[in-house]
């Protein structure tokens, strides 16, 4: 596992280089910690979890308030990952 964190500098160099950037989607603290152990690069929290987490028809009812929320428990579940 790798351990240093990734940047936006890291994520540069790697696009220049030609190397292969992962990313998968995370709405919580679980998933990204499980995700980021796989030595994922990117974490994408998206307003999909209005249907995957939220059991909405559609993305629209979800706020940018909800997003924040999901995006802080991604983050305190990385150690590496961009989020």
């Amino acid at each position: 596992m790798k351990t240093k964190r990734v940047t936006i500098h890291t994520l540069q160099a790697m696009k220049d280089r030609g190397e292969r950037i992962s990313m998968l989607t995370a709405y919580d603290a679980t998933f990204a910690r499980l995700l980021d152990e796989s030595d994922v690069e990117v974490l994408l929290v998206g307003d999909s979890l209005g249907m995957v987490v939220q059991g909405h028809d559609t993305t629209l009812p979800v706020t940018l308030d909800e997003i924040i929320y999901h995006t802080r428990a991604v983050a305190r579940g990385t150690r590496r990952a961009h989020v």
